[in-house]
């Protein structure tokens, strides 16, 4: 229980940064609780905390919170993990101009694909959805791409793991599992279509550089039947930037 009440606060404590990075501005007990859910009692205690850990300031004549600057510096070294000297946002970039879709970075993280970093459409009708977003690895186009560059055993370990945790209707098998992974080898990229928002789709594939120990992929998603009709220059967009990324 008290393992349980731990881990609780923990992922309250980062919901609450989150509010702030949402709102952009002080937020007060009742907005914030209001907000997330909370009742006032833990959600005025997990205040408290961040306050005197040094990640809030408290503004006591306007009864507001605001993020410190320790919180702005905490993970500033990131940027430059997953970024390096900026070739990879240039690549995205560039994608996005050239397609006017929403372009998404992901990596593995665990059994999903995590959206690190995107660039929305400007189209009416986009796909949008916030940075750290997750999407099932193996019933996702970005998760076939990742799985598609590890070994079969690796990917088999996975499998098992996504299955225990399923029941029997979401169980998958390992024949359909590695169709989807082969058909992106032999493609070179993956267009997923209705997968996970029915209308939606995504072109992605892997790219050649990232963070010791990790995959990137990136891809254009927006819906299926503008990705039909710009399928030819997105994936002629995604090579000419795995190129310039593969040439230094």
């Amino acid at each position: 229980m008290m393992a349980d009440a731990a881990i609780k606060s923990a992922r309250r404590a980062f919901e609450i940064l989150e509010a702030f990075d949402r709102h952009r501005r002080p937020l007060a007990l009742k907005e914030i609780t209001e907000d997330l859910g909370y009742p006032a009692s833990s959600g005025s205690a997990l205040l408290k905390s961040l306050v005197a850990m040094g990640y809030l300031d408290y503004d006591r004549e306007r009864r507001s919170y605001f993020p410190t600057l320790r919180i702005a510096t905490l993970g500033s070294w990131v940027h430059d993990a997953l970024f390096g000297d900026g070739r990879l946002v240039g690549v995205m970039e560039d994608l996005h101009q050239a397609t006017g879709e929403t372009v998404i970075l992901a990596a593995q993280s665990d059994l999903h694909a995590q959206y690190i970093h995107l660039i929305h459409s400007a189209e009416p009708l986009q796909f949008s959805v916030p940075p750290g977003t997750r999407r099932p690895l193996a019933r996702s186009g970005m998760g076939w791409v990742l799985l598609s560059v590890q070994r079969d055993s690796e990917i088999e370990k996975l499998r098992r793991r996504i299955n225990a945790d399923a029941d029997a209707a979401g169980k998958l098998s390992r024949e359909d599992l590695m169709e989807r992974v082969n058909e992106v080898r032999a493609r070179g990229y993956a267009f997923s279509k209705h997968t996970v928002s029915e209308g939606v789709g995504i072109i992605a594939a892997a790219l050649p550089c990232g963070p010791p120990g990790r995959v990137f992929a990136i891809g254009a998603a927006g819906p299926v039947s503008r990705l039909e009709r710009k399928e030819e220059l997105i994936v002629a967009q995604i090579k000419t930037g795995v190129g310039r990324l593969q040439a230094g």
